[in-house]
């Protein structure tokens, strides 16, 4: 029985801490993308094309200069990402 709580408590742990990652904007796809709030299907391929035609992020911030993405969603972005 103590294995198998282990087991679970382990497994839960390993959901959460992935569940927590923030996304790399620098390394994250398209299909990564839309799973951010406020980020769909046109808004992930201007981050994967901006990406493409700037080079990659130095910060979060840096979202701002993609079509589409202001302030607001920003915000709400904001513990979600992360740039490596």
């Amino acid at each position: 029985m103590k294995k198998i709580i282990a087991l679970f408590l382990t497994t839960l742990f390993l959901t959460v801490n992935v569940a927590l990652a923030a996304v790399n904007i620098n390394t994250a796809d398209k299909t990564t993308l839309t799973d951010l709030p406020g980020i769909g299907d046109k808004k992930a391929a201007a981050i994967v094309q901006y990406r493409k035609d700037h080079g990659e992020f130095k910060n979060p911030q840096d979202l701002l200069a993609v079509k589409g993405i202001g302030p607001k969603l920003l915000e709400k972005l904001a513990s979600e990402v992360t740039v490596k």
